[in-house]
């Protein structure tokens, strides 16, 4: 189980997540390693995502990050409780208290249930469920936003609002950490649709292709390639925007909004 868990979770991968929670507690002053367990836990949930998106009930893919998938190597059944460890784990990670830091019990709560609205039913899998059975169908774009919000941005939103809480945000910052998180969190799936259709199997680490070969509805299906990338670019610039009220400490934020566009992988 262990060896299944760590195959994936150590395999790579570009941590947006995590370095998003570090990133926003840092904007707001806060700058210390009782974070770090808050942060794991996103990629912990993100990690078990992944092992369960491509088994063959799922996506069925064979590769992830240049690699054979979990369940190429260790069987669906362990692939499965792998995942399940991972997010179970990600829990118990939010929830153990550190000595040297007094986080309050609200805090720990507040990021308990913002961890459960982004991975859950109202996100995440919420968002993997509308995906499934927007296969093969038509569908708006209304109803292709709705599901990458769900799918894609909610977890995204749930790192940068931990952050917040962490940061102890006011509620205007809060509000404004929240909405640049909307904003790159649609702009790191439409550069994820872009990938899919330019990108290379090496460069991806997995298959390319393979929305189109599944009959899904994308940004550049809707707008094109370059009309995607152009509203991807828009998305950024409006993220950034949501910073201004913010000084230089936001600048990892501000990076990181840049390189969700720009990234090849």
């Amino acid at each position: 189980l262990y060896e299944s868990m760590r195959y994936s979770l150590l395999g790579g991968g570009k941590r947006i997540r995590p370095i998003l929670t570090i990133a926003t507690a840092q904007a707001l002053g806060y700058d210390r390693d009782a974070i770090l367990p808050f942060a794991a836990s996103l990629e912990f949930v993100h990690t078990y995502s992944l092992i369960h998106d491509d088994l063959p009930a799922m996506d069925n893919d064979d590769y992830r990050r240049g690699r054979l998938t979990n369940h190429k190597v260790f069987g669906d059944g362990m692939a499965i409780l792998a995942g399940d460890a991972l997010l179970t784990m990600a829990f118990e990670l939010c929830s153990q208290v550190d000595g040297t830091e007094a986080f309050s019990v609200g805090q720990q709560l507040d990021i308990v249930r913002e961890l459960a609205h982004g991975s859950g039913h109202q996100g995440m899998v919420g968002g993997q469920v509308m995906d499934i059975q927007a296969e093969n169908q038509e569908i708006d774009l209304a109803q292709l936003q709705q599901i990458h919000t769900f799918k894609t941005g909610r977890l995204i939103r749930a790192a940068v609002r931990i952050g917040s809480i962490i940061g102890e945000a006011r509620t205007q910052q809060m509000q404004c950490l929240t909405d640049y998180s909307e904003d790159i969190g649609l702009a790191f799936q439409i550069a994820d649709d872009v990938l899919d259709l330019v990108g290379t199997r090496e460069e991806l680490g997995k298959d390319a292709g393979t929305d189109e070969r599944r009959g899904k509805q994308t940004y550049p299906s809707f707008f094109g390639v370059e009309g995607a990338r152009q509203l991807g670019e828009e998305c950024v610039q409006r993220a950034i925007t949501r910073l201004d009220t913010f000084d230089k400490q936001a600048d990892p934020l501000r990076h990181i909004a840049t390189y969700i566009m720009a990234r090849r992988s």
